[in-house]
């Protein structure tokens, strides 16, 4: 772990191969789990303001699940996530050609929503956390499902970081991203 502009984060951001293989994966990380995704406090109003944007993206099935439980759901740790259909995929999620895929970036790819989709998602497989003192962590979460993305990340020499700098810059500004940057170089000299 170092100390990037404020925030601990794990080294393996900035050495470890990441690039996603949707041919490997087919999207199961919308599906598998034991949660949803985690959601910022902030998103909960943008899914609910949002919502009809990118509502007929999604199947039958997730808009009867926003429908009965809402745009979210609490975890057994308390933590704000997506809904589950069945305790499985996404509420938000799609399928295409036996790929699952998010509704809402499907929207934002059409122009019709100016929400991306919920952070955690963009930033996969960086989870962020909070420490008591209000320090942000940034880990690299490892996954079996992913095994594709970290076969392919090596085989193009991609870190972790550099595949996620559209998500880092959205959520930490470029500033941040130009310093995990200056952070390789300085631990890959």
């Amino acid at each position: 772990m170092i100390d990037v502009d404020g925030k601990i984060v794990s080294t393996d951001i900035l050495t470890q191969k990441f690039l996603c293989d949707l041919t490997a994966c087919r999207g199961i990380c919308c599906v598998e789990g034991n949660a949803g995704a985690p959601l910022e406090d902030d998103e909960l109003a943008v899914l609910a303001r949002e919502f009809e944007a990118y509502r007929d993206f999604m199947t039958p099935q997730g808009r009867q699940v926003v429908d009965s439980q809402g745009f979210a759901v609490r975890d057994d740790d308390g933590d704000l996530v997506t809904p589950l259909v069945g305790d499985a995929e996404c509420a938000y999620s799609y399928s295409d050609d036996g790929v699952t895929l998010c509704a809402i970036e499907k929207a934002y790819n059409q122009g019709v929503t100016s929400f991306r989709k919920p952070i955690s998602c963009h930033l996969y497989p960086i989870r962020v956390a909070r420490f008591g003192n209000g320090t942000l962590g940034l880990n690299y979460h490892r996954w079996a499902v992913c095994d594709g993305a970290r076969k392919l990340g090596a085989a193009k020499g991609v870190p972790v970081y550099r595949m996620l700098r559209e998500a880092i810059e959205r959520r930490f500004g470029k500033e941040f991203f130009e310093a995990l940057e200056a952070a390789e170089e300085y631990l890959t000299k």
